[in-house]
This record gives C-alpha cells, structure tokens and sequence, in this order.
C-alpha cells in the first residue's frame, strides 16, 4: 500500500515538473515573440516641406504646376520603437529631394528624384543602417536614388500646445520652422489640402513654413523659402 502511494506521487510530481517546465518555455517564447514585436514597431513625429503650395485652391496651383514643387525635406523622429529589429527611440533622419516636376502632379510623373538623407549623429553604426532602410522603406520610390548619407546634429521637435508649430534642425543642412494655418492664410477663399503628404501617415495637417532651407551636395540646387502654405506636421505609426 505504502509503494503504490509513493509511485504516485511520484508520477505526480514528474507530471507537475513537465507542466513547469513547459510553462517556462512557452513563457520564455512568449517574451522573445514581445520583444520582437515591439523592436519591429515604430511611431513617431513627421514634418515636410515642399517648394509648392499644399494647401491652396486650384488656381494657385495650376499657376504653380511644372514652375515649382520640385524640392522637398522629409524628416521622421522616432519617439518608440525601431525598425528590422534595431531600437531607434529618440533618434531623426531626414530626406532633403529633388525631382524632375512638381512632386504630387498627377498628371506628370516626377520621378527620377535624388535624395540626400541626413541621419542623426547620435546613432550607432546599427541604427544609422537602421535609420536609412526606414526612411527608404517610408519614402519608396521618392527615395529610390539617394545621393548621399550624412551624420549630423539632428533636432526635431513638435509643439503639441499649439496645432502645425514645429522645428526641424539638421546640422548646418537643413532648418525648417512651421506654424498653424490661420485666416489669414486664407488668400482665395477655396484653399484645400491640395497635394497629399508624400508618404503613409498615420495623423497629418497642413501647415505654413515659417523657414524652409537647405543648403546641402549632391542635389545641385539649395533653397530658402519663407512663408509658404507648403508644410505638413504629423504622426506615423508602422
């Protein structure tokens, strides 16, 4: 009676052991599968400029079309998450381009664009390559032929007290100031969101450019424009 009782327990106890066991697996598994969900997993602040109007109504626009709209900056500030695996948390690139027409016409394509991408001096080798790939992946096409890396100094900061107020920095590259549309804003009483952003957002508004300036290499052009209806400030998640 006594070695019946003992096998048992025996058997019990290896069954408990076993069901241990494999709770620790599939929690251990569980973590990994959590912390690579959220190293893939990205969200952020979003700011761009453009040489055009985006918000405008049709005949500004039409007067603009194939004259202007060429040039674009592109930044990303990364407030949690990363990309292929690589934390990015607190880190900005941006994309300085330059195309062959008015970016958005849909009746033109403008592309062929150059880019050059300015990534964040503060990264480490891993999250520049990181950093690169993102903006490549949010850009497509747009970011297709990328002239030129450059490190540098990068600050991107939105105003969330004040709707479409924001500043980009990017070393000695690159300065962008924003602030909200108002009604003064308003020249022919028909203005819209005329052109899309240039890239999948998950929030997006237009906005006026207060400074828009690059002076970078490898695009063959710089500018500094001031006062146009031609920004966007937002959000991205992916």
């Amino acid at each position: 009676m006594f070695g019946v009782l003992v096998k048992d327990l025996t058997i019990k106890f290896e069954e408990f052991r076993m069901r241990f066991q494999l709770s620790i697996i599939l929690l251990s598994l569980v973590t990994c599968l959590s912390i690579s969900l959220a190293a893939q997993e990205i969200r952020g602040d979003y700011l761009e400029t453009r040489s055009a109007d985006v918000y405008t109504g049709q005949c500004f626009a039409n007067g603009e079309v194939n004259l202007v709209g060429n040039e674009a900056i592109l930044a990303w500030h990364v407030r949690s998450g990363g990309w292929d695996g690589v934390q990015l948390q607190g880190l900005t690139v941006a994309a300085a381009v330059r195309a062959n027409g008015t970016l958005g016409d849909p009746y033109e394509n403008p592309l062929p664009a150059k880019a050059v991408l300015l990534v964040d001096d503060m990264a480490s080798a891993q999250q520049r390559t990181a950093l690169v790939s993102f903006a490549k992946h949010m850009g497509g096409d747009l970011l297709k032929n990328v002239e030129r890396v450059i490190p540098t100094q990068m600050e991107l900061v939105v105003n969330v007290e004040h709707h479409g107020a924001a500043m980009l920095r990017a070393g000695r590259f690159a300065t962008v100031q924003t602030r909200s549309i108002g009604d003064q804003d308003h020249l022919c009483g028909n203005e819209v969101t005329f052109y899309p952003p240039l890239t999948q957002l998950a929030h997006s508004m237009p906005a006026v450019a207060l400074t828009d300036t690059y002076r970078g290499p490898a695009l063959g052009v710089s500018w500094d424009f001031h006062g146009k209806r031609s920004a966007f400030v937002g959000t991205f998640a992916q």
